[in-house]
Order: structure tokens, then sequence, then C-alpha cells
């Protein structure tokens, strides 16, 4: 059974440990609003902080940072919580790991808003900033005139800045969503209706 929480918890720790090292080196490397591009215009390092969620939103200034720091280590709780679940009841593989993918991100981002203030000395303990650098704008152009309430405006895809932790989040997210049907498609014995037969060892 050890052997089965090896995997994804290594996985989650690998993404983790990759996600700060990027931010680490991005922060001791780049000054803020730099850039250093490797896909010409479209894809480049742009180092940005924010104080809120993923993809550079932001919520309710320093006190919705703080509910939002705390709320994402109650959610980590959870996400273990879940997880381990997961692992003892030995569900799809598939979903362990993109609920591991799941975790690793949560925490890749909680530690930069829990420590980054204290360690880079701008904010007490849950108010740091969390460090954005990826930048894909893959299209840009702009609105006709006959588009509703933005024709003439110009767009731009993909507009976010984020982190390998999003990244990570967001894979997890929509590949559950994608393939539940086929994680979900048994149910479990160990969670099954009082009426359903267990087969017995």
């Amino acid at each position: 059974m050890k052997a089965a929480y090896t995997k994804p918890f290594l996985t989650a720790a690998f993404i983790i440990l990759a996600d700060q090292a990027i931010k680490t080196w991005v922060h001791q490397h780049m000054q803020l609003q730099e850039e250093i591009q490797f896909l010409g215009k479209r894809g480049m390092l742009h180092y940005t902080e924010n104080n809120g969620m993923a993809f550079g939103m932001e919520w309710g200034g320093d006190t919705g940072k703080l509910a939002l720091t705390l709320f994402r280590i109650v959610a980590v709780a959870g996400i273990i919580y879940t997880l381990i679940f997961l692992i003892k009841h030995k569900y799809h593989r598939g979903l362990i790991m993109n609920v591991a993918l799941i975790l690793a991100g949560a925490t890749g981002n909680i530690i930069d808003s829990t420590f980054y203030g204290l360690m880079y000395k701008y904010a007490p303990i849950f108010h740091g900033r969390v460090i954005d650098m990826f930048y894909f704008p893959l299209l840009r152009g702009t609105y006709p005139s006959w588009f509703p309430f933005w024709a003439g405006q110009s767009f731009e895809f993909f507009r976010p800045v984020f982190n390998l932790a999003d990244a990570s989040i967001c894979v997890g997210v929509i590949m559950i969503l994608l393939y539940q049907k086929r994680y979900f498609k048994h149910e479990h014995p160990e969670v099954a209706s009082p009426n359903s037969e267990m087969v017995e060892e």
C-alpha cells in the first residue's frame, strides 16, 4: 500500500520544487515587468507579481489577501485528505494523479503568498505576492466594427501571465472534467450501497 502513495506525492513534490526554482530564478535575475523572449513575441518570460488568485486576478485588498491565503491553506489540507482517501480506496490512477497536480499547484502558490513577504522583506507573513512569469500572447488584433460591446477595441489571446503552479492546477482540473466518466465509471466496492453484493477474498 505504501508504494501507492509514492508516485502521486513525489509528482506533487517535483512540481512544487520546479515551480519554486523557476520563481526564485526569475526574482533573482529579472526586474519587474522585464521580458525574456523564447518564442519571439508569441512566448516569453514576463516577470510580474500579483496579490490575488491564479492568472493575476485580485480580490479584496489586504483583508481579501489574508482571507484568500488562509482559505488556500485550508483548501490544501482538504486536497491532501482527498488524495489520501482516493489512494486508500483505490480510485482510478488518472484521477489520483490529477488531484496530485491540483495539490502541487495550490501548494506552490501558498508558499508565495505565505512566506515571500518575509523572505524578500516587503510584507508580513500571509501577505506575500505570487510570482508569475509565463506569457503567451499568441494572437493580437482588433475587434471588427460590428462586434458587440468591444467594437474597435484591441484583443489579445492569451493575455494572462501565469506560473507553473497555475498550469498544474488547470491541467488537473481540465483532465478530471474531460475524463470524469472514465474516472467514476464503476462504483467503488468500499463506497457501494448496502444492497450491493461484495465479493470477499
